[in-house]
């Protein structure tokens, strides 16, 4: 199967789709719906999500909102993690995870910017 080019106009609606549904890969409780409902026993749907690999390449990587789907995408290669996954346990866990590291990188991202702004802050009073 070809990838979908975004500039392509017969290839933009699959772009589209193919995009939303790789960055759906981000929620664990989605991926918790589509285990349930033996999405991840079909063999079919397991080669869509190889085929979806092409997102981490740079020029289609530069789209995505939520680029933990790409880390989620690369774990659903692993017939074990997609077992684990009908487990709502193992949905929880992972959403607590994501927050947890999203509580953790927001603390880490906002502490350099404020030594950034007081640095700045320096610099203007020393020019002066």
């Amino acid at each position: 199967m070809e990838k979908a080019l975004p500039n392509d106009t017969g290839n933009r609606l699959r772009f589209q789709l193919e995009l939303e549904f790789v960055q759906c890969l981000a929620n664990p409780n989605y991926l918790n719906f589509l285990a349930q409902r033996g999405y991840f026993k079909d063999k079919a749907f397991v080669n869509y999500l190889k085929y979806l690999l092409y997102w981490k390449e740079p020029e289609y990587a530069k789209y995505l909102k939520y680029p933990q789907c790409l880390h989620m995408l690369e774990l659903l290669q692993y017939e074990h993690f997609r077992k684990e996954l009908v487990n709502a346990q193992c949905a929880k866990f992972i959403d607590e995870q994501q927050i947890l590291h999203w509580q953790h990188y927001s603390r880490k991202r906002m502490r350099l910017q404020q030594a950034l702004a007081e640095q700045q802050q320096q610099n203007n009073t020393s020019v002066k």
